[in-house]
């Protein structure tokens, strides 16, 4: 369980700060990504933390990559599920251009001071390409220039505990030894300079308050900066 010190600094934390919406205070949004190997909770968690910064009269919005409701992501799908097959350099392209698509939209509502919570972002897409034996800087490549986040939360969870989560293995990358790999390139991609890990094997609520103190500092933060871009 989390210790009551750690449940009253997120009170203190949404109760200091945001009395007001960013874009009354002409603030810019916070771009937050929550990052790990498959089946960590990252969906449910981002979904539960924009609930939250709703609840506190805190704009926010959702996104996930790969967005699978465009016509590349599409494609993407139908490899993952493995109806389709690509080369590993042709499949990283699709998952770059992906993020692409929705660069202008992703800026636009930053800029009006709504917090975005990411769903995977492009360390996703180096560490499982890399993870398949591709460079890594040839990964990181394509994804130069995409928006820089604010913050970037790792997911960490044992290979143990993964293989007991829920649906996993449903998916193509979904095996243990692959997962593996994933971890090792995230630990190369880690900036600390704006990542935090979180250890995910915890119940969910206390999982979600840690998350949940960490995207409020960063909102603090962030609004006024200008934004930045990757690599």
């Amino acid at each position: 369980m989390l210790s009551a010190q750690v449940r009253q600094n997120t009170r203190t934390i949404s109760s200091r700060t945001f009395d007001k919406m960013p874009e009354s205070q002409g603030k810019r949004g916070a771009f937050i990504v929550l990052e790990g190997c498959d089946r960590t909770g990252k969906t449910t968690q981002c979904k539960t933390l924009v609930d939250k910064l709703m609840q506190a009269n805190i704009r926010a919005q959702y996104m996930n990559f790969p967005d699978r409701s465009t016509q590349c992501g599409q494609l993407i799908n139908g490899y993952l599920t493995r109806k389709d097959d690509f080369t590993d350099e042709g499949i990283h392209l699709l998952f770059t251009l992906n993020r692409w698509e929705r660069m202008k939209e992703m800026e636009k509502l930053l800029k009006a001071g709504v917090n975005l919570i990411v769903d995977r972002y492009s360390y996703s897409g180096v560490a499982f390409s890399s993870a398949k034996g591709l460079d890594m800087e040839w990964c990181k490549a394509p994804e130069s220039g995409l928006l820089k986040p604010d913050l970037v939360i790792l997911l960490t969870l044992s290979m143990e505990a993964l293989a007991r989560r829920g649906g996993f293995g449903d998916e193509r990358y979904e095996v243990a030894g692959f997962q593996k790999k994933v971890i090792e390139r995230y630990g190369m991609l880690k900036d600390d300079r704006y990542w935090k890990a979180i250890d995910a094997d915890k119940t969910f609520d206390d999982v979600t308050a840690v998350l949940y103190e960490e995207v409020l500092r960063a909102i603090e933060h962030s609004g006024d900066k200008p934004l930045e871009k990757l690599w």
